[in-house]
Formats: C-alpha cells, sequence, structure tokens
C-alpha cells in the first residue's frame, strides 16, 4: 500500500511513537476507555509500554507511512493447558487514524498479526471488539474471522 509514493511500514512500536499512539485513541468516541492527549497522563501511557516492551508475550506494532503513525495494534501469546497445549495470539487495541481509514491499512496491519501468530507456533488469533462497532465487525469477518464467544468484562 502506498499513499504519495511512500510505502505502508509496519514494526514494532517505540518508545516514542506513544503520543501519536495515544492520539489514535483519544480520537476513538467509541472506545470509552477515557484516553487523552493532556501531556500530564503521557508518563502513565509511557509506563504502559515499558511494560508491554518488557514483556516476553506482547508486542505493541504500528503503522505508518513517511513517518506518521496511522495506526495500531497489541498482540499477546498465550499459552495455554486447553486445546493439548494450544498456543493462542490475541490482538487488541486495533485502531487507524480516521483519516486513513478505508485505504487498506487496518487489514495490512490484521494479516501482518497473522503472520506473527503463524511464526510464533499459535494455532488460533482471536480478537474482541466493542459491540457498537458494526463496520468494525463487517471488516473481521471479511479478513475471515467469525463470531465465536460473548465477551464479559468487569472494571476493578
Amino acid at each position: 500500500m502506498e499513499r504519495n509514493d511512500e510505502a505502508l511500514v509496519i514494526r514494532d512500536a517505540r518508545r516514542d511513537d506513544v503520543p501519536a499512539i495515544v492520539a489514535l485513541f483519544a480520537d476513538d468516541a467509541i472506545g470509552g476507555h477515557g484516553d487523552t492527549t493532556d501531556p500530564a497522563a503521557l508518563t502513565d501511557y509511557l509506563a504502559a509500554f515499558d511494560r508491554i516492551e518488557a514483556s516476553p508475550a506482547d508486542r505493541l506494532v504500528v503503522a505508518e507511512i513517511g513517518g506518521d503513525v496511522v495506526g495500531t495494534f497489541q498482540t499477546t501469546l498465550t499459552p495455554t493447558i486447553s486445546g493439548r497445549g494450544r498456543v493462542i495470539l490475541t490482538i487488541e487495541g486495533v485502531q487507524t487514524r480516521a483519516d486513513q481509514r478505508g485505504r487498506g491499512i487496518g487489514a495490512a496491519m490484521m494479516r501482518e498479526a497473522v503472520q506473527r501468530a503463524r511464526a510464533a507456533g499459535a494455532d488460533m488469533v482471536q480478537l474482541s471488539s466493542n459491540a457498537a462497532r458494526a463496520e468494525a465487525h463487517r471488516f473481521y469477518e471479511r479478513l475471515g474471522f467469525t463470531k465465536s464467544h460473548v465477551a464479559f468484562k468487569m472494571k476493578l
């Protein structure tokens, strides 16, 4: 994928990407996670990045065009006892910058996540999506994901 002769690059996030990643989430009216670009909150996000980066099971990934972060997702590898010890890759926090949607960035990010899952020996990729995101659900189904479970959450 290209825009203005600049290729889409998907790579592990760096600490200096954190403000751009946070801006993607802060711009999300549906997510409801309370994300903010307020500079006073940056230390919280940097601490979260440091925890993710230190974890051998987690990766924070960005998509960029011309050095601008235009998308992100996070993955977590989970070895399980069920399924004869299967390994599952969970995708979390998928966001594409609003002005870049519809250009194939999300599909490229999901292809990258699936490729990373295969490379890690996972035999399943899973994700959850806000129930209000009907367009996102159609997008994931077009990519081969199937609705299979109901998710439950408890805020602590």
